[in-house]
This record gives C-alpha cells, structure tokens and sequence, in this order.
C-alpha cells in the first residue's frame, strides 16, 4: 500500500512537472477572443476607420486653441483659457495615471517575462521616476541654454544700438563717438520677464509633444495589431476623445509659445499623424506581432514608463502649478474655482474612457 502511495505521488509530481510548462505558457496566450471576431478583412475596415477618426480628432482638438487670434474666449490671455488648460492638464494626468502607467505595470510584471529580473523589481515605476527626473533636467538645462542664448543676442543688439546712438557733434567739425559696450549698469534689465516666460512655454511645448507621442506611437500600434473587432471598436470611440483633449492640451501650450505659424503647424501636424502611423504600422505588422512575446512587452512597457513619467511631470509641474500659481490666479476666487473645476472634470472624463480602453 505505502509503495503504491509513493508511486501514485511520484507519477503525480512527475506529471505535475510535464504541464508546468504548458500551464504558464497558458498564462502567456493573448485572448484573441471568440473566432467570429477575428475576420481580419472587416477588422481592417474598422482600422482605417480609426486612422481617419483619430486624425480627425487629433487635428481638430490641437487646432482650436490656435484659433485664439480670432476667438477672444480661446486667448491666451482670457480667463477662460485658464479653465480650458486646467481641463486639458486634467486629461493629460489622467492619461498618464490611469491609462499609461497601469499598462507599464502589467507589461513589465508578465509571467511571459523571466522571473529574473523583471519579477524582482517594480521597473515601471522606476523607468517612469527616471524619466520623470530627465524631463526636469531637460526643461532646467533647456531652460538655462535658450535663456542665455537670448541674453547675449539682446546684448550684442544693445550694444549696437548704444553704439550707433551715442554720437556727439561738439561744431568744431569733430565727431566723437562714446561706445559703452562695457557698461551693464546703465541700461537696465537685457532679459525681461515675457521673454524669459516664451522661452519656458516653448519648452514646455517641445517637452509635452515628446512624451505625448511616445504614448501615442505605442497606443496606435496597439490597435493596428489587434484583430479582436470589439477591442478596435472600443479603442476606435476612445482614442478619438483622448487624442481630441490631448490635442487641445498641447494645443494650448503650443498657442503660448508664439510660434511662427509654420513652426506651428509641424508640431501641430505631427502630433495628429503619430497615432494614425502606429496604427499604420501596427496594421503591417500584425501578422507577425504577438503581444505576449518577450521583446513586445519589454519594449512597450518600456515606453509607457517613460512616457507616463513624462505626462505626469508635465501635467503636474509645467502645466498645473504654473498656472495655479499664477498671480492672475491667486487674486480671482472665481478664478480658480473655475480652474478647479475643469481640472476635476478633464481628469474625471479620461478616467471614465478607461473603462473601454
């Protein structure tokens, strides 16, 4: 009896052994969802409906803040445009929190990946605290170089005035010129505060562009690689608002950097067209891309840490506590009730769209 129980436990174990392999590796498979939905012909339909949604949208949302030459609500310097930026910070947080960085997580901490290292340590979190740092260091070390570049260009064009100016006739048929390129005391401040804040609001747009189409690329790509037809529906309804409040967040920044309109119209540009090129090359992949293997994990986990820390620093730091620390701000209750307001209900909308995406 006790030689029958040893063999029963060992061909047990050993069995248990056998299906330890299969039984991960079941863990590993992406649901592809029921057979009906994977008609590669009609989810390509919906595809290229995305791409021209989502283009749309994207375009629309980062160009109605351009429109604030013309529409006196959509100034820069209107107090509405403080409402519409809070809620634009809002969704841009959001973004960040609940759609980007949950995704890093389970990306990053898939049984698909080797316990070794990736299990061992929280590498979303990290990667997006490094990132986050870098975005601080970037906009320090940017800040200071495009401050100090403007600084010697104002100098050198006041010298040239005082200069040219500084003639004196004393009607002995002499001409005495007094140059006082020296001299920094007598000609006040070379750097005012407006210039020294464009330089941080074209900073900060450059920055916020950079995080947003990291995220972007990969959502895309994300799409264009799915053949589960419910899922690219979802995405479809949700990314289209998301580029949409993304588009009018960047938009905002990019409509305080005072660009010139072609330099504005690239950044513009290219931010509508990164998501439609990921869905694009995710489309063109598909047949090869697996969600699941090691390398696709690794790679977009990756990118949505980094990406995520970017969105959060931003939302946080450039967009929020600049604006909600504004003197403008700080001395109009209504003000920043208002602000408040469309913050909670920026982050509050982008939040809810987790549900399908």
């Amino acid at each position: 009896m006790t030689l029958f129980s040893n063999k029963s436990t060992i061909n047990l174990v050993l069995s248990l052994l056998v299906l330890l392999p299969i039984m991960v590796a079941a863990q590993c498979k992406v649901d592809d969802g029921d057979n009906n939905n994977n008609n590669k012909q009609e989810s390509l339909k919906y595809k290229i409906a995305a791409i021209l949604t989502i283009l749309f949208a994207g375009g629309i949302g980062v160009g109605i803040p351009q429109l604030g030459k013309k529409v006196e609500a959509l100034n820069p310097d209107n107090d509405i445009f403080f409402m519409i930026k809070a809620f634009a910070a809002g969704v841009i947080l959001a973004t960040g929190f609940i759609h980007i960085l949950p995704d890093a997580f389970e990306h990053l901490s898939s049984p698909c990946l080797p316990h070794n290292p990736w299990g061992k340590f929280p590498f979303a979190g990290f990667v997006a605290m490094i990132c986050a740092i870098g975005a601080l260091m970037l906009d320090t070390f940017a800040t200071s170089f495009y401050t100090k570049m403007h600084f010697n260009k104002q100098k050198a064009k006041q010298v040239v005035d005082v200069e040219s100016s500084d003639v004196i006739d004393d009607h002995s048929g002499h001409v005495h010129v007094h140059a006082h390129a020296t001299d920094g005391h007598a000609h006040g401040s070379l750097v005012s505060a407006h210039d020294l804040q464009l330089v941080r609001h074209r900073i900060i747009s450059q920055v916020l562009e950079l995080g947003i189409i990291v995220h972007s690329v990969i959502i895309g790509l994300s799409l264009g690689a799915s053949q589960n037809i419910s899922t690219i529906k979802s995405l479809l309804a949700a990314l289209s608002f998301h580029q949409f409040f993304e588009g009018m967040g960047l938009g905002g920044c990019i409509s305080q950097a005072k660009y010139k309109s072609i330099s504005t119209a690239i950044m513009a540009i290219f931010f509508s067209l990164t998501t439609p090129i990921g869905i694009a090359v995710g489309i063109g992949i598909s047949r090869n891309y697996r969600e699941d293997s090691t390398t696709s994990l690794i790679v977009e986990g990756v990118l949505n840490s980094g990406s995520a820390g970017i969105l959060i620093y931003m939302a946080l730091v450039d967009l929020l506590a600049a604006d909600f620390m504004n003197p403008r701000m700080q001395n109009s209750l209504r003000l920043q009730l208002g602000a408040n307001v469309s913050l909670l209900l920026g982050a509050g909308c982008m939040s809810f769209l987790a549900i399908w995406a």
